[in-house]
């Protein structure tokens, strides 16, 4: 008897087939309703472009990822409104409303912690001392008291007391900042050099560039239709780097022979988490023509970038499928302008960064004034603190606080004289401001006390390495120390001098924190990848192993030698070894 009709045809399909029918039938059920009409689509026509995305995607037989799924039903835009609603009833966003809450800033990352934070964006780094008044008195009043600092310049707050999200969001507003676009598949908070505008070295002030990039992409709702997160960083040649070569974007000043004017060189792709650094492009653009081009780029990658794989949907994995040049010729089908090349030894940077110019008092480009850098351990201060820090700033200095990516603070145009009553206060309030080696450099994420994704408590292990080597390591040697709490690597532990990469292991059947250590990173000119040394050292014994590596440099480096120098001549898989005989 013939079987013809009666067997099941799925089972004569290749794997690669079954995903291609999969997406098309997932497709055809986004497209068109039960009832034969089309899908309605949530978003309005200037804010389409992801939405189309999604479909081209879906139309080539291909899966939408969780959360682009999400994103094709519910426009994260429009959440705000259920933010306050969730507000009345005292409860916190959750399941796929926990996603679509972070386009506003609000996190729920319970179980880590009981209640939501939030992140804000502050273009540059750079707040006034009313806004950090505000902050201050959000962490007080309707958070756990704590201020964050973060690795891209910026402040969270954590565990926003039931009903308070959409107040925190309100304050924040009134007085100038936002916290729109700070998490999910977003533009995230535009870095720049935080002495930007009072460096003595420095190319081009890029404070405004911040400002124009940051309210034309909050601005733009296209842009907010990306299929995952992107950075962007603007180095204008000042004394403390912006790193914009971990960035998606970086744009870097110089000066081009045979062209007037301060030009911006372009690099793209940068994800050191993934152990990539962004790659030199040889594009300059000139003052009036970056804006068009970056968001030339943007639609580019929003249009063409993986829907289906979250891993593979940053701006690096596009450009290793297409390549640079084919990339920059999609770019410039978009845009008006050539885009000019020009090879590196025909232009000219700033000096190179003064990695002692993150604590202490450093003097400004308008004589008599002085930045002061202030210390935050653990990146963590008490809303009293950053109140103190405000109160400091808008009394002694220029108004201002400056943020950087290394977690610390500089209060900037404090005259000569009143230096001292600025260290006074600050001192009152437990804060430190004197150089030393190993507070200058020492970043930790938020790790497993406050982020799902962290596999080891970064915080309190950074505390314990700063109580171990403070006062060890010459002001003038600053030795950078990254500490990250999972592969996703927020502080950047590969670019450090010596990078820790939290894990776990298992002793006596007891799950236990633990981190993997590397050195030899590097980032601006000395950019470089960080070398694993040691693997799964327990955190208890992380101190003990930091100590020992800064003990033999100290003993065996020759004169003048930095901890960066001195691993590299020595190199980093013999270290162990050297350590072993010492």
């Amino acid at each position: 008897m013939s079987t013809h009709g009666t067997s099941n045809p799925s089972s004569t399909f290749s794997a690669d087939q079954k995903e291609w029918l999969d997406g098309f039938l997932k497709a055809a059920t986004h497209l068109v309703g039960a009832g034969g009409e089309l899908e309605p689509c949530p978003y309005p026509a200037e804010a389409s472009a992801g939405y189309r995305a999604q479909t081209r995607w879906l139309a080539e037989g291909k899966r939408l990822a969780r959360e682009e799924d999400i994103k094709r039903r519910r426009n994260p835009l429009l959440f705000r409104n259920r933010i306050a609603e969730l507000d009345r009833t005292g409860e916190f966003p959750a399941g796929e409303e926990n996603f679509l809450a972070r386009f506003h800033g609000i996190f729920n990352v319970a179980p880590v912690q009981e209640r939501p934070m939030c992140r804000m964006r502050i273009p540059g780094g750079i707040l006034n001392a009313q806004q950090a008044r505000v902050v201050s008195g959000i962490a007080r009043e309707l958070c756990d008291g704590v201020v964050w600092l973060t690795t891209r310049s910026n402040l969270q707050v954590r565990q926003i007391a039931p009903g308070s999200m959409n107040e925190a969001l309100l304050r924040l507003e009134e007085c100038g900042l936002g916290a729109k676009g700070s998490g999910a598949d977003s533009i995230r908070n535009v870095v720049g050099n935080p002495t930007a505008g009072i460096d003595p070295q420095e190319l081009l002030d890029v404070r405004p560039l911040c400002r124009a990039w940051h309210h034309h992409v909050l601005h733009s709702p296209d842009l907010h239709g990306l299929p995952r997160k992107f950075n962007v960083a603007f180095d204008g040649g000042g004394m403390i780097a912006a790193l914009e070569e971990t960035n998606d974007i970086g744009l870097r000043a110089c000066h081009v022979e045979g062209i007037e004017g301060v030009q911006m060189r372009l690099s793209l792709g940068g994800i050191t988490g993934h152990g990539d650094f962004a790659r030199d492009s040889q594009v300059i653009l000139g003052l009036d023509e970056w804006l068009p081009a970056l968001d030339a780029i943007l639609t580019v990658f929003l249009e063409n970038a993986n829907r289906g794989q979250r891993s593979k949907a940053r701006l690096k994995y596009l450009l290793d499928d297409w390549g640079f040049e084919y990339f920059l010729e999609k770019v410039q089908e978009r845009l008006s302008f050539p885009l000019r090349r020009a090879h590196l030894d025909a232009c000219r940077f700033a000096p190179a960064i003064d990695r002692t110019a993150h604590l202490g008092a450093h003097p400004q480009s308008d004589a008599g004034k002085m930045w002061l850098g202030v210390h935050v351990p653990a990146g963590r201060l008490s809303a009293d603190q950053f109140q103190a820090v405000a109160n400091a700033a808008g009394r002694h200095g220029d108004g201002d606080i400056r943020l950087t990516v290394w977690q610390n603070i500089l209060i900037s145009g404090i005259p000569e004289a009143d230096l001292e009553a600025v260290r006074r206060v600050l001192s009152d309030a437990g804060l430190r401001t004197d150089p030393d080696g190993i507070l200058q450099g020492l970043v930790a994420c938020t790790g497993s006390e406050g982020c799902k994704h962290g596999q080891a408590a970064t915080k309190s292990t950074a505390l314990a390495i700063e109580e171990r080597l403070t006062g060890r390591i010459p002001a003038e040697f600053p030795v950078n120390i990254h500490l990250t709490g999972c592969p996703n690597s927020c502080a950047q532990h590969y670019i450090g001098d010596i990078g820790l990469l939290g894990t776990g292991i298992e002793i006596e059947g007891i799950r236990q924190d633990a981190f993997h250590i590397l050195v030899g990173g590097g980032s601006g000119r000395d950019a470089r990848c960080a070398v694993q040394i040691w693997n799964s050292v327990p955190a208890s014994e992380v101190p003990g192993r930091i100590e020992s590596l800064v003990e033999t440099w100290l003993a065996l480096r020759q004169e003048g030698e930095t901890f960066a120098d001195f691993t590299r001549r020595i190199g980093p898989s013999d270290l162990p070894a050297i350590l072993a005989q010492a």
